[in-house]
């Protein structure tokens, strides 16, 4: 197991909880004595703080994914995902304290933090790869647009809800013609947010495989599709009415398509590393946050 000198915080900006949890972590962490920086915008959190001049550095995101060996992620999945998005690339692995809702990806509850944050500092955790999307709009010919993304990556019909057509090509191959208010294209690790709502497959995180999910489509034999990992995607917005197609990566870029525009889906090359507690198991993640039922018998 890795050991880690210096330490990465990102805090959910909006949320009172978040920073309350986030002084409580940089409490835990000044009596470990362990080195840690602050990312800008969360650095913002504390200035009125005598904490915010305990942070020995307080560094943008690039920064953070050049000076530290691990972040920890104070907020909820969006939270994380912002972090994901900024340092999948430097190769640094998350962790993530829970204090947003549905919390797939934070494992850790407020109460635990620092049992659990010693846990993991002392090299008891699991670590996971997880892959993003990248995404890059063509407007005759010419990329007029990119993105990224963890979750998903989703072709809807702006402000207002009309039906949009779109051609879907997977491997250069043909597909189909679908009538929709749109699809969306997501990891497995995006099968337990925007899509699982969307009526998409569950994806065991493990798993090397994108789905393809339209949403409301006209037909009822429409049907959501799950291809491989490596597999490139691409969608050509068809006619549309009073709809303005956008894009959006993650529910955080949007961008606006006009007819015949493409979409080139693909996996992208860097990994992000997700720390989870050691005890972690996705079977009883989705149990305990999708209600599912336990066991018929005691065991």
């Amino acid at each position: 197991m890795a050991s880690f000198s210096v330490i990465g915080l990102i805090g959910h900006l909006h949320n009172e909880r978040a920073t309350y949890s986030l002084k409580r972590l940089i409490s835990f962490l000044q009596k470990r004595n362990v080195d840690f920086v602050l990312e800008q915008e969360t650095a913002g959190l504390l200035v009125d703080d005598p904490m915010f001049h305990a942070a020995h550095k307080v560094v943008d995101v690039d920064e953070m994914g050049e000076l530290c060996d691990l972040v920890i992620v104070v907020g909820g999945d969006g939270s994380l995902l912002r972090g994901a998005r900024a340092l999948a690339k430097h190769n640094v692995p998350l962790l993530g304290v829970n204090r947003g809702r549905l919390g797939f990806l934070t494992d850790i509850m407020p109460e635990d933090i620092e049992i659990k944050v010693d846990e993991v500092l002392s090299g008891k955790y699991t670590l996971e790869e997880r892959f993003l999307l990248d995404m890059s709009i063509k407007h005759l010919g010419e990329t007029v647009a990119t993105g990224e993304a963890l979750n998903e990556v989703v072709l809807h019909p702006g402000q207002f809800v009309h039906m949009l057509q779109y051609e879907i090509y997977v491997d250069g191959y043909f597909v189909t013609t679908q009538s929709s208010d749109g699809i969306i294209v997501s990891t497995p690790t995006g099968s337990t947010a925007y899509s699982l709502s969307g009526g998409g497959p569950l994806l065991h995180p493990k798993l090397d495989a994108i789905a393809l999910v339209p949403m409301n489509p006209h037909t009822l034999s429409s049907r959501p599709m799950v291809v491989a990992g490596d597999s490139h995607i691409m969608i050509r917005v068809g006619e549309h009415s009073r709809a303005i197609p956008m894009i959006s990566c993650d529910g955080h870029n949007h961008f606006e398509m006009t007819m015949g525009d493409e979409i080139h889906i693909s996996k992208k090359p860097d990994l992000l590393k997700l720390l989870h507690p050691a005890e972690y198991n996705f079977y009883e993640r989705c149990r305990t946050k999708l209600g599912w039922g336990g066991h018929l018998l005691d065991n």
